[in-house]
């Protein structure tokens, strides 16, 4: 098998639409969705929904997270 850096020449000796042909296809296969992540997200979203349900969560209002969002960029 061809080490990255065998791989990164011959690209780089390519026309410039089969370069573009690679490139895209390895940006494509970074946007796919890791199950893994999703599932953290998932148990940590119901475990904030659970918190949020019993009060055990401290809530901002839209307003005060907005207002601080603005006093930050005057600082």
């Amino acid at each position: 098998m061809n080490s990255v850096r065998e791989i990164l020449d011959i690209a780089l000796k390519m026309k410039p639409a089969d370069k573009s042909l690679i490139v895209e296809g390895i940006l494509r296969s970074l946007d796919e969705p890791d199950k893994t992540i999703d599932e953290i997200w998932a148990v940590e979203a119901e475990r904030r929904l659970q918190a949020y349900k019993s009060g055990n969560l401290e809530t901002v209002s839209y307003k005060d997270v907005f207002a601080r969002k603005q006093d930050e960029q005057w600082k």
